[in-house]
């Protein structure tokens, strides 16, 4: 929606049926990763509330500054904050894992958008792009790839959000998916205009081919991570998924300053999701023990 394609309200609407399929379908992957393979022990309530509340609370603050941060950075620092608050088994293989997953996926997902864009713009060339069917198609192609990014979103993302949780054997994984990608939905209608703003204008202006590449390319990237069972970073996938598109223009067209915002907003969710919840732990414990 950041090329102006379609208005806000569909496109949450978009959002809203997508993620919700995408997490329902394909999001107990990620769940289990998340529920299971970074800290062994079992958490108790009181360590999923602290790790939860604290991850919901910087993804939140960044969105408030228009800052695309990651939810998996967020909830896979706030795990790995706790567990170690509590003293459990902390699984740091998988945890290297994950982390060059968010290097990995970026990189991944700008190279294939970039070259697609090459292969978009030779093709629109010779169909001669102003031709009115071209564009109407162009159009069309950018609106399913955006349920695909959202449909990708929810598979990746919802499993995130309910991972903590899931072990606790209190409510179904798939009712537990189906409040995620419901949550994601109320989110992309609250919250989901200015980080749209900022991925479709604050990094390069793009046009409808530009905004199909990109998505194509992230929610690929994105699916592929899902599949694996990665909780890979939803904005890192989508910004690099624009840069590269915006590569094809020239490196002028970058606009640095946003890109350096959005770096440094990824390298510090984690950390600070991960140190909160271990203190925000103990300090709970010194009064409740």
């Amino acid at each position: 929606m950041g090329c102006g394609l379609i208005t806000f309200r569909n496109a949450v609407l978009l959002v809203a049926v997508f993620s919700i399929l995408g997490a329902v379908l394909q999001g107990e992957h990620v769940m289990k990763t998340i529920g299971t393979g970074i800290v062994s022990t079992e958490l108790n309530y009181r360590a999923i509330l602290v790790s939860m509340i604290c991850s919901g609370f910087f993804v939140t603050l960044a969105t408030i500054f228009r800052i695309p941060v990651s939810t998996s950075q967020a909830i896979v620092g706030g795990v790995i904050g706790i567990g170690l608050a509590v003293g459990a088994e902390v699984n740091y293989s998988k945890i290297a894992t994950i982390a060059g997953s968010w290097v990995l996926c970026p990189i991944m997902v700008m190279g294939l958008s970039y070259t697609l864009s090459r292969v978009m713009g030779y093709v629109l060339r010779r169909l001669q792009y102003g031709a009115m069917l071209v564009q109407n198609a162009i159009g069309w192609l950018a609106i399913f790839s955006a349920c695909y990014v959202a449909y990708s979103m929810g598979a990746n993302n919802a499993g995130n959000a309910v991972g903590p949780i899931a072990n606790l054997g209190i409510v179904p994984p798939k009712v537990l998916l189906l409040i995620g990608g419901l949550s994601i939905a109320i989110g992309a209608a609250t919250y989901g205009r200015k980080v749209a703003d900022t991925v479709g204008k604050g990094i390069t202006p793009l046009d409808i081919p530009g905004a199909f590449v990109a998505q194509i390319s992230s929610a690929f990237g994105m699916h592929l991570f899902s599949m694996l069972g990665i909780p890979v970073s939803t904005s890192s996938a989508i910004v690099g998924a624009v840069v590269g598109v915006g590569l094809v223009k020239g490196a002028s067209a970058i606009r640095r300053k946003t890109i350096l915002t959005i770096l440094m907003g990824w390298v510090f969710t984690p950390i600070l999701a991960g140190v909160s919840s271990f203190a925000l732990y103990r300090l709970i414990n010194l009064f409740f023990t």
